[in-house]
């Protein structure tokens, strides 16, 4: 039952830590996703162009 209560209380802590760094770069991580999207978009339209 002890390691349970301390599994649970890293998992917590963890997500803690995670919330706090989403927060203070939540921006950066929407830019950080349009610019994976372009990228992948343009992969796809040069792989359909070369065939």
């Amino acid at each position: 039952m002890n390691s349970l209560l301390y599994i649970i209380a890293v998992i917590l802590i963890i997500g803690w830590a995670i919330g706090v760094f989403f927060t203070s770069v939540g921006g950066l991580i929407h830019i950080l996703l349009v610019i994976a999207i372009i990228a992948l978009l343009l992969g796809l339209i040069r792989r359909s162009t070369a065939i």
